[in-house]
C-alpha cells in the first residue's frame, strides 16, 4: 500500500497502536519546533521496520506533540531483498552513497573496508562505531525524507573475507566492474531471497578481490558504458534492480 501523499514521517521506538500518543524526544522537538505542526496536521508515525500509521495533532507544546494515532499499517518486505557492499567513499561522497542508496530502495547496507579505499575506518574500536553510526543516522535521514515505512540498518565494518561470507549466503551477488561484460539486464533475478550488490571504492575492486568475490559465488555485471562514481553507482544499480525484479512495479 503506498503512503499517503505529503505527509512528514516521523520514527518512533515503539509503534503505538489507535488512540493518543505523546511525540516527544528528537522527533517531537524536529516536528513541534521546526516543521511548527499545529492541531489539525497529520503526519505519519513508523517504527522504521514496516509499521506506519496517520496520526492527527490533537495539541502542540514546547518540544513535543500529542497526536490521535490511526490504523497501524504493516507493510510487507519486499519478496526480493537488496544488501548494498559499500567500499568506504572520500570525504563527503561517504554521506551522498547511503543517502542515494535508501532514496532508492536498499534494503541494508555494509560498509567494506576495501584494499583501495582512501577513506579509513579502521584504527580504534571509537573511529569504527562513529562511522556506523554516521551512516545509520544518514539512512534514517532519507528514508523519512523518501517517506519509507523501513530504515535500512548498517551492519558492522565489514573486510573481504567477511563479504565473501556475505556472497555465499545469498541468492545472488553482483559485483560493480568496467571490466563485466555481462550487462546487468542480463542476469536471470531471483524471485525471492536477498541480492548482495558490491561496489567498489573510487579506484576500483582490486582484481585479487575480484577474483575472491567470483570464486564465492559472484557475477561482474556492467551497468552500461559509462564509469559511475562510487558514490552514484549504486542507486542507478538499485533503480535497474527495482524494475528488474519487479520492486517497482
Amino acid at each position: 500500500m503506498s503512503a499517503p501523499p505529503g505527509l512528514a514521517y516521523f520514527v518512533v521506538p515503539a509503534m503505538p497502536g489507535p488512540g493518543e500518543f505523546l511525540l516527544d524526544g528528537d522527533e517531537g522537538r524536529h516536528a513541534a519546533t521546526v516543521r511548527r505542526m499545529r492541531p489539525g496536521e497529520q503526519l505519519v508515525l513508523t517504527d522504521g521496520r514496516g509499521s506506519r500509521a496517520v496520526a492527527e495533532v490533537v495539541s502542540a507544546a514546547r518540544g513535543a506533540l500529542t497526536v490521535q494515532v490511526g490504523d497501524v499499517i504493516l507493510d510487507p518486505e519486499p519478496a526480493v531483498r537488496v544488501t548494498l557492499v559499500q567500499a568506504l567513499p572520500k570525504g563527503e561522497r561517504s554521506d551522498l552513497a547511503v543517502d542515494l542508496a535508501t532514496e532508492a530502495g536498499v534494503d541494508e547496507i555494509v560498509p567494506w573496508q576495501s584494499a583501495r579505499c582512501v577513506a579509513r575506518w579502521t584504527g580504534s574500536p571509537d573511529k569504527t562505531s562513529r562511522g556506523r553510526a554516521r551512516w545509520q543516522s544518514v539512512a534514517l535521514a532519507a528514508a523519512k525524507q523518501s517517506r519509507r515505512s523501513r530504515v535500512p540498518g548498517v551492519r558492522p565494518l565489514a573486510d573481504t573475507a567477511d563479504v565473501s561470507a556475505l556472497i555465499g549466503s545469498a541468492s545472488l551477488a553482483l559485483v560493480l566492474h568496467e571490466s563485466g561484460s555481462e550487462p546487468i539486464g542480463a542476469v536471470t533475478m531471483p524471485t525471492a531471497g536477498t541480492i548482495v550488490l558490491i561496489v567498489g571504492p573510487e579506484g576500483g575492486v582490486a582484481p585479487e578481490e575480484l577474483e575472491t568475490f567470483v570464486a564465492a559465488g559472484a557475477r561482474v555485471v556492467r551497468l552500461g558504458p559509462e564509469v559511475l562514481r562510487t558514490s552514484t553507482a549504486a542507486a542507478v544499480a538499485l533503480g535497474a534492480l527495482g524494475v528488474l525484479v519487479g520492486r517497482w512495479a
